[in-house]
């Protein structure tokens, strides 16, 4: 491996790691600010979306874990590297926040169909201000890791990054929840935690659907084809391109090639012109980690 992809790597760890700290110090601090609220403020929604943020820290340290072990280089056993480990972080982080979501879910659920309102407690005005500083905090934080996110092109940071805004989201529910039953309608706490499940779930299957299409090969974008394709082209001595594939593979791209030569040139020519493509695409688009050109004579 080139000193310049080693570098990106520990780059790539170290930013990844420095957000995920910032993220579990964030997350410690407001989960037991919004436990202390809900318990002592008699808010149920307020205790959800605390037992949300928790688990926002065990998502963190799985994202830590999956950039560690996807930023390893290749090996005898994995001669393609271990790219696809943050897709599996990122599969485990969806999973976790859809069965938080679901316990939240169904404990609102029994509270509004038992449909005994009038023993549920009005929550304090301590509960309102969690659930304001939690929107602020987790909006703030969603921002801050999706920025790193999408420069190191991590999808284990992005879906972290979700899972800030899914917990901003689900403190805007609180919220409402919240001043609804102080309000006199002591059910909008519960339909608040009912609402706050229906933001997790969307989420996580969100999270869910990026990792796996990343799981599967699937090819680039068109337009990032189509400058692989124009940056290939220009070359003066390709005469055409027979083939161009790419695909995914964690979070870089592996392109295979077909161009057409000159059938009078030297195998000692072909080579060289093929070395020197091959430089200039991984040079024009960093993802790509790695790309095979076959020569066909014309």
């Amino acid at each position: 491996m080139s000193k310049n992809k080693t570098a990106a790597g520990n780059d790539f760890q170290k930013i990844a790691n420095r957000v995920s700290f910032v993220s579990i110090i964030q997350n410690v601090l407001l989960s037991l600010f919004k436990l202390f609220a809900g318990i002592f403020a008699n808010s149920n929604a307020m205790i959800s979306d605390a037992i949300h943020s928790a688990s926002d820290v065990f998502s963190t340290i799985v994202v830590i874990i999956g950039v560690r072990l996807s930023s390893r280089d290749s090996d005898r056993e994995h001669p393609y590297g271990h790219e696809r480990m943050e897709c599996v972080a990122a599969i485990i982080l969806s999973i976790v926040l859809f069965i938080t979501g679901l316990g939240i879910g169904i404990q609102a659920l029994q509270d509004i169909l038992n449909g005994n309102y009038e023993t549920l407690q009005m929550p304090g005005i301590l509960a309102l201000i969690a659930a304001i500083v939690s929107i602020i905090a987790k909006e703030a934080m969603y921002w801050y890791t999706r920025h790193y996110a999408k420069q190191i092109d991590s999808a284990a940071l992005m879906a972290d990054a979700w899972h800030h805004r899914s917990d901003a989201f689900s403190s805007i529910g609180a919220l409402i929840g919240i001043a609804g039953s102080r309000m006199g309608f002591p059910i909008m706490d519960s339909i608040a935690s009912l609402v706050i499940f229906v933001f997790i779930a969307k989420a996580a299957f969100d999270i869910f659907k990026d990792a796996m299409d990343k799981m599967v090969d699937h090819s680039c974008d068109e337009n990032t084809e189509k400058a692989i394709y124009d940056c290939v082209i220009s070359h003066e001595d390709v005469l055409g391109i027979d083939l161009l594939q790419s695909r995914i593979f964690g979070n870089k791209i592996y392109v295979d090639l077909e161009i057409e030569l000159d059938a009078s040139y030297t195998l000692e020519k072909a080579h060289k012109i093929a070395e020197d493509i091959h430089e200039d695409i991984e040079k024009n688009f960093p993802k790509v980690k790695h790309v095979m050109i076959h020569v066909n004579p014309k």
